[in-house]
């Protein structure tokens, strides 16, 4: 299917011209989608027509797709906006009762946060303030916890329930809990914003459209896209990366930094553009990124934290003082060994000041190891490998790695490592860590699990993220088993770096005599004896810097 062009190096041409290795057909190169579509008549004959069909485009179908997978996701929420008529209180009210939300795992941080931010009070984020177990010694004032664009998102939608309900008791629509409408409203926003992540990554993929339909259809779609709002930075990061591959660079920090305002993540794609931008020469390119990135992200918060620096404050400060969470490989090591932690038992309210030094720490240990990998390999890697292998780094070593963070991994591994069925594996093994987690939280003495077979999941979950990020490396060292650069190319997402001769490489032993080739889709090298500069603006072989070899040579000298 296709809509009768696609974008080949940045040219348009009919698919009718393009080559075997050109041609995006997944019956043909990818065994799941083979054996998938034996129910209606096997895969796609070799005079096929590709790329005619008037209206199922690959990112229509991926559309189709997504829309198909939110909905599953929206009911599999439904449940725990359920009401029911309470007859003491003589009111609507949530059913939760029995341990709803974990009986049928159906837990949403969407729907408590509407009355736990007061939300429903009707006050400004940030401004509003409240206290918590007022009376006991634990208690402390708080304010909305959240990034600013995501708080604001959230009042957004609290005003825009207020709203409905206001027209509700005019009798102009349906009424209900103003919960239930919240969610509804949120759970629309955030559907689009996965719809926008797909439109994003399929665009990106030019070559590859029909990966993107691994995203629409993915496990961990249809568990956690309502579990939280962590959609809305996927969209910006998605878009931003699309900006970058089509070289413009100061949209891509724009999208990054509006990404940033909402949830953090996207800033750390900076990083994996950093290590590219220096080896291919174009850091011109990266510091327009990065300041319109920052600015951005300082626009956006600036007035909040003018105003109210005590709440625009409260995001970090609950953030320094979380412990280690459930899911984290800290607590995964403390439950099956019997080991305190890093700061041992601490009181209510007091900083895992070594607990945060040393997740910080190995994540910048991580982000090095990765740099020396984007400088060391035979081929500048791919942008999506070293973003994927960032982002993933962070998640293993954070002390917080929340259900729906997985969400972050997703756009990026289909760009990374387009393998279906390992894709498909790995999605499918952490949706399924949602099902022991609601049954650990249900509690032993409700007939729920004990944390160990929570955390053995966990486990599995993390093995495989880990799998995924081997896999990365071995590819970037072994550029010829890339599937995005089969045909001879370098780096179809990679906007400026596509093509663009190495400038900084730092060469090992093994290495030392492959100066002077060039990269898949770069400048050519000049011919042996020539006396004149290659025009790449290369140093003499023997240097830290120096140009890359071709993907195929890469691969017979590694």
């Amino acid at each position: 299917m296709g809509d009768g062009h696609d974008v080949v190096d940045g040219e348009v041409g009919d698919t009718a011209t393009l080559t075997p290795e050109q041609r995006d057909v997944p019956t043909w190169t990818e065994p799941l989608a083979a054996a998938a579509s034996t129910p209606v008549g096997g895969p796609l004959g070799d005079h096929a027509a590709i790329g005619r069909h008037w209206f199922w485009t690959p990112l229509r179908v991926a559309l189709l797709l997504a829309v198909i997978g939110l909905t599953i996701g929206w009911f599999g929420k439904a449940a725990c906006v359920q009401q029911y008529f309470n007859e003491d209180s003589q009111q609507l009210e949530l059913d939760w009762r029995s341990s709803r939300p974990f009986t049928a795992m159906c837990y949403s941080d969407v729907i408590p946060l509407y009355s736990a931010e007061r939300l429903n009070e009707g006050g400004f984020p940030y401004e509003t303030s409240w206290v918590d177990d007022e009376g006991k010694p634990t208690a402390h004032t708080r304010y909305m916890e959240y990034p600013v664009l995501t708080g604001l998102f959230q009042w957004v939608n609290a005003k825009l329930a207020d709203g409905w309900l206001n027209l509700a008791n005019a009798g102009w629509l349906p009424t209900g809990l103003a919960v239930t409408v919240f969610f509804d409203i949120s759970a629309f926003w955030l559907a689009l914003a996965w719809l926008v992540t797909i439109w994003a990554v399929a665009r990106t993929a030019r070559l590859r459209p029909w990966d993107a339909a691994l995203i629409a259809a993915s496990p961990l779609v249809m568990v956690h896209a309502f579990t939280n709002f962590d959609t809305l930075a996927t969209a910006c990061a998605a878009t931003a990366l699309l900006a970058w591959s089509r070289r413009r660079p100061g949209l891509a920090g724009l999208l990054l930094g509006i990404g940033a305002a909402a949830k953090l993540y996207p800033l750390f794609l900076l990083g994996p553009l950093l290590v590219l931008c220096l080896r291919g020469g174009r850091m011109r390119e990266w510091r327009r990124t990065t300041v319109v990135a920052l600015l951005t992200w300082a626009v956006v918060n600036l007035p909040i934290l003018v105003a109210f620096p005590r709440g625009w404050w409260e995001f970090f400060h609950r953030n320094s003082l979380r412990g280690a969470d459930p899911d984290s490989l800290y607590n995964v090591v403390t439950q099956f060994t019997g080991w305190p932690g890093f700061d041992g038992q601490l009181p209510f309210g007091q900083t895992p000041v070594w607990l945060n030094l040393v997740s910080a720490g190995l994540f910048l240990l991580c982000c090095a190891g990765i740099a020396y990998v984007g400088l060391t390999a035979p081929v500048r890697p791919r942008v999506a490998q070293l973003s994927f292998l960032v982002i993933a780094a962070f998640l293993l070593t954070n002390k917080v790695w929340s259900p729906q963070y997985s969400l972050w991994l997703v756009p990026l591994a289909v760009l990374a490592v387009p393998r279906w069925r390992l894709l498909l594996a790995w999605m499918t093994v952490d949706a399924l860590v949602w099902f022991p987690r609601m049954a650990f939280y249900l509690g032993e003495d409700k007939k729920g699990l004990p944390v160990e077979w929570f955390l053995s999941f966990v486990v599995v979950r993390d093995l495989a993220v880990i799998g995924l990020c081997a896999l990365v490396i071995y590819e970037i060292y072994r550029p010829a088993r890339d599937l995005v650069r089969r045909g001879g190319h370098d780096d179809p997402h990679g906007g400026v770096l596509d093509g663009a001769p190495d400038r900084f490489v730092v060469r090992g032993r093994r290495q030392a005599n492959r100066a002077g080739a060039r990269p898949a889709g770069g400048p050519s090298p000049e011919p042996p004896g020539s006396s004149e500069p290659s025009g790449s603006g290369s140093p003499p072989s023997g240097s830290v810097s120096g140009s890359s070899s071709t993907v195929d040579r890469a691969t017979r000298n590694a």
